[in-house]
């Protein structure tokens, strides 16, 4: 499963147990992503908290929270994130194999409209270089009507995909598809 000896379904008790049910039931299952965090509860129930948090989101699509963690995955080779979000887009959203090959060739081929498009590429674009962000980008984001809250919470989830996508390869956590 990864280089960390996790906790199993089996064997776990307490907190854990806990976020074990409550993960499988709203999505039927326990990636193993979500299992690396068991070695740390408090830390797992935070990550359960961030994940619910953008499930729920009040302004940020689905589509493009998933977008995001792929193409940030993406830049920074997670194989896991990579094929757990594109298997969301194509089974969750409805969006073909071939129209999540041309977005990953493309982040502009996106089916977003153009105020998430924006969020999505400035949230690409800050990860890949952080520094290159200027008060022009914001303000064009606003001008699209993006709200303070969109545009940090769309990089927020941007940049602790990037932490995520550096756990998961560097404690080679095993593929659930």
């Amino acid at each position: 499963m990864s280089m960390l000896n996790t906790v199993s379904q089996e064997q776990a008790q307490g907190s854990v147990a806990e976020l074990y049910s409550t993960f499988e039931e709203q999505i039927g299952f326990i990636p193993n992503a979500f299992k690396l965090s068991s070695v740390s509860p408090q830390m797992m129930q935070q990550q359960w908290e961030y994940i619910g948090y953008y499930m729920q989101h009040p302004h940020l699509s689905k589509v493009l929270t998933t977008l995001i963690r792929l193409l940030v995955s993406q830049k920074v080779d997670c194989e896991y994130c990579i094929n757990l979000n594109t298997a969301l887009l194509i089974n969750e959203a409805g969006v073909a194999a071939d129209e999540v090959a041309a977005i990953r060739a493309d982040p502009a081929k996106a089916p977003l409209d153009e105020k998430e498009k924006a969020l999505l590429l400035f949230v690409l674009d800050a990860v890949a270089d952080a520094h290159a962000v200027s008060q022009a980008d914001i303000q064009k984001l606003r001008e699209l009507g993006c709200s303070e809250l969109e545009i940090h919470d769309a990089l927020n989830h941007g940049a602790r995909q990037v932490g995520m996508d550096i756990m998961l390869n560097a404690f080679k956590v095993e593929n659930d598809f």
